[in-house]
């Protein structure tokens, strides 16, 4: 049986993820077999695996530890498709769309044994479990069917290490009362705690350390400094909320009016993000989360993301009039696999979404494309050649990622096809269900240089900023800052 370590958190977003991946890569690096392990998850950023979808840490933790991405990872992913209802993939496969209730009512115990049976598979290949918990541990309400946190630290029998964000405030608060919650069976489970996020003077935090593991008998094993590896983020938490503008981009010295900006419209059930990560690294470039019914004056470029909900999304940027003022802009404009759906003619079938009261949507125009949706989901890394044109013209070479949508899309006019025979472009606009089109070089590239050419603007000179290999970037946070040796883990 493998040695299983659940870090949980006191809150969502406070680091837990970060704190996963980079166990994973240090136990790789010292030669331990690990496996990151997230036995429930809610996330839209989802990644293609040879058995199906799984959550984008567990794919990025998988990566981080040397081994293949597996559906074992995340056995249970749960899609938020708004008003409530989710879909829930379980090994990987979806089952189908519930409410909260339906699904605790009538799946939670299939997918309790579906982590189970995963985490057993596991434990058979691997010496260390990294597993991570999902939110709060202290979630008093939900205990009773906590599966990525209780249930995980009950049949993994795994030690836990509690994680807390500083820069949230009140972080002993936060891990005293999480402790004062956590079920008496797995409280003596708890081996350590991380505060995480802290700027500053270490030395200050000594004084509430040494109270905390007074009053507590629980140490604090390490405080890690504010840093963001480059880690894709796991969910939404980490946009503007919907109806608000927010910049994304890294401090790289280039003044703002020598910078493009990329605008994405912030939908309201936005998923897989992280496509867009690679092109806020870029130097010169802003990447804007704008409200639909935001000006598109100040873009230089569009990028229409991914949807949990197509038509749903596709409506309300409808409502918002988005069409009439993408339809007049004149710069590149690339849409990611709903996003690609949407910029077409229309979407027939799509009822079978469950959203809206017609069979027909109309959609933006931009493209001569109509997509038919279907109940088969395509869900599967991929491989094309591209042939640039229209935002990536210049482009040419091979280009990877990964496809997650339902329905098909056709030609209905004159277009080229830059993939392989799939997408289409025109001389401005492009689509594509390629998702981490820009974590490739030779798109990202074309794409950053044709948008800086449209706008008037010589791209910065120099090469790009880097910011080194996020997985070691993450392990250096536990290496430099964390003490392993109560962990039963290699140390140093």
């Amino acid at each position: 049986m493998a040695h299983t370590l659940l870090v949980a958190g006191t809150a969502s977003h406070v680091g837990k993820s970060t704190v996963a991946a980079g166990l994973c890569r240090y136990l790789a690096d010292c030669g331990v077999s690990v496996a990151p392990f997230k036995a429930q998850n809610m996330s839209n950023n989802a990644r293609a695996t040879p058995g199906g979808e799984v959550g984008v840490s567990q794919y990025v933790q998988a990566r981080a530890a040397g081994v293949a991405p597996s559906t074992d990872h995340n056995p249970v992913l749960l899609k938020p498709r708004g008003d409530g209802e989710s879909q829930l993939i379980l090994d990987g496969e979806a089952v189908g769309h519930f409410e909260a209730r339906g699904y605790y009512d009538e799946h939670w115990r299939d997918a309790l044994e579906t982590a189970r049976a995963a985490h057993e598979r596991l434990s058979r290949d691997h010496d260390v479990i990294a597993a991570e918990g999902a939110g709060s541990i202290a979630e008093i309400n939900l205990h009773d069917r906590d599966l990525a946190n209780v249930e995980t630290a009950r049949f993994a029998d795994a030690e836990i290490l509690l994680v807390a964000d500083i820069e949230r405030g009140g972080v002993f608060a936060s891990l005293v009362g999480t402790l004062e919650l956590v079920p008496d069976d797995i409280r003596d489970q708890v081996a350590g705690a991380v505060i995480t996020k802290f700027r500053g003077d270490r030395a200050l935090l000594d004084p509430g350390i040494q109270e905390f593991e007074e009053r507590t008998g629980v140490p604090v094993l390490g405080v890690l400094p504010y840093d963001d590896p480059g880690l894709p983020e796991e969910d939404s938490v980490a946009l503007p909320p919907v109806g608000e503008r927010s910049v994304v981009g890294h401090d790289d010295g280039v003044p703002d009016g020598d910078s493009i900006t990329v605008a994405v419209p912030r939908l309201p059930r936005i998923s897989n993000f992280t496509d867009l990560e690679p092109l806020a690294r870029e130097p010169g470039v802003r990447v804007a989360y704008v409200p639909p019914d935001a000006s598109l004056a100040d873009a230089d470029a569009v990028v229409l993301p991914g949807s949990k909900n197509t038509v749903d999304d596709l409506l309300a940027l409808a409502d918002a009039d988005f069409g009439d003022r993408l339809r007049a802009f004149d710069g590149p404009v690339v849409g990611l696999c709903g996003g690609y759906q949407m910029l077409g003619e229309a979407i027939t079938n799509a009822d079978i979404e469950g959203t809206g009261d017609s069979d027909r949507v109309e959609g933006l125009g931009l493209l001569p494309v109509t997509t038919e949706f279907s109940e088969t989901k395509t869900v599967e890394h991929v491989e094309r050649d591209l042939d640039g044109v229209g935002p990536l013209s210049g482009a040419s070479g091979t280009v990877e990622g990964y496809e997650i949508h339902m329905g098909d899309s056709a030609l209905t006019g004159e277009a080229a096809r830059p993939f392989d025979g799939d997408g289409a472009a025109t001389d401005v606009v492009l689509g594509t269900y390629l998702h981490d089109l820009f974590n490739n070089e030779v798109a990202r590239d074309a794409f950053v240089r044709n948008a800086f050419e449209a706008a008037g603007i010589d791209p910065p000179a120099g090469s790009r900023a880097t910011s080194g290999d996020p997985y070691e970037r993450a392990a250096g946070l536990i290496v430099d800052h964390v003490d392993l040796g109560p962990l039963g883990l290699p140390d140093r």
